[in-house]
């Protein structure tokens, strides 16, 4: 680390503006090489909040609301992978960053190989955190259930959300998180209908074909015991990069940012360390 945390001011928080009119609420904060942070299907900046802060020591790290979600406004463009990929493009030229390393987790890691698609250029390496290369049977059956669910039950929406994320000891001793979630359950028509057309878009992505022509260095992240996005994914990511580099955790969830923070952080800045 490059930095003491009391050193490094406080987030920076500034307006995105796409050109179909949506509003993207972003968050700059710490110094060195930049890092773009994608967040899945929540889609918000606040997924990252205690990662984001440990890895300011020593990037320059950059988080937003997707459309729709917290402080950002819908737009009028259909809710797409490609779409949300354009979005991380407006937030770079905002942000005035050229070049970024770019971590996506689960939704966001397709988001992310999207980004390295359409603007190489814009890429310096890619973190696939939890995420998948094309659709399967699994992730249909997952998250069509929760499709279905959160229109009827928005309360059992938000608690499938942490009571297949993590460790069930984890959540145990961290219950405050499952408490939090039942209180920001999509309650709204909008809400469900914004989480709705995302998990449209998750199930439509197919990575295979940009998969092939991508040229920045990646790296693979997952956990073992994922009940959401299981291991067997992250491998045919791996399966379809010989080369790239590949990390799994025995434990963690898929939301293992969260369960296992330290390992996370440290694997994270590990890898981009060496891209230097």
């Amino acid at each position: 680390m490059t930095a003491h945390q009391s050193d490094l001011p406080a987030p920076a928080g500034f307006d995105v503006r796409t050109s179909d009119g949506a509003v993207l609420s972003a968050f700059v904060e710490g110094r060195g090489q930049p890092l773009l942070l994608v967040t899945g299907l929540g889609g918000g900046a606040a997924f990252w909040a205690s990662i984001a802060e440990t890895l300011a020591r020593s990037f320059r790290v950059i988080r937003f609301d997707q459309r729709g979600i917290g402080a950002s406004t819908r737009g009028s463009d259909a809710c797409s992978i490609e779409t949300l990929a354009r979005d991380c493009l407006a937030v770079l030229n905002e942000a005035g960053i050229d070049r970024a390393v770019v971590l996506g987790h689960s939704t966001g890691g397709c988001i992310a190989q999207t980004l390295a698609h359409l603007a190489p250029e814009r890429v310096g390496g890619l973190i696939l955190s939890g995420s998948w290369l094309r659709p399967n049977h699994y992730m249909a059956g997952y998250f069509g259930a929760r499709r279905e669910i959160i229109g009827t039950n928005p309360e059992a929406y938000a608690a499938t959300s942490v009571l297949c994320a993590y460790p069930p000891a984890w959540i145990e001793a961290n219950w405050h998180v499952y408490e939090a979630a039942l209180a920001a359950a999509p309650l709204t028509a909008v809400q469900q209908e914004v989480m709705r057309e995302r998990i449209d878009a998750l199930l439509a992505f197919d990575g295979r074909d940009q998969m092939a022509a991508l040229t920045v260095p990646v790296l693979v992240l997952g956990a073992r015991d994922d009940m959401i996005v299981p291991a067997f994914l992250q491998e045919e990511i791996v399966a379809a990069l010989p080369g790239c580099a590949k990390t799994m955790l025995d434990t963690g969830g898929h939301l293992f940012p969260v369960s296992r923070p330290d390992a996370f952080t440290a694997t994270v800045a590990d890898w981009i360390s060496r891209l230097a």
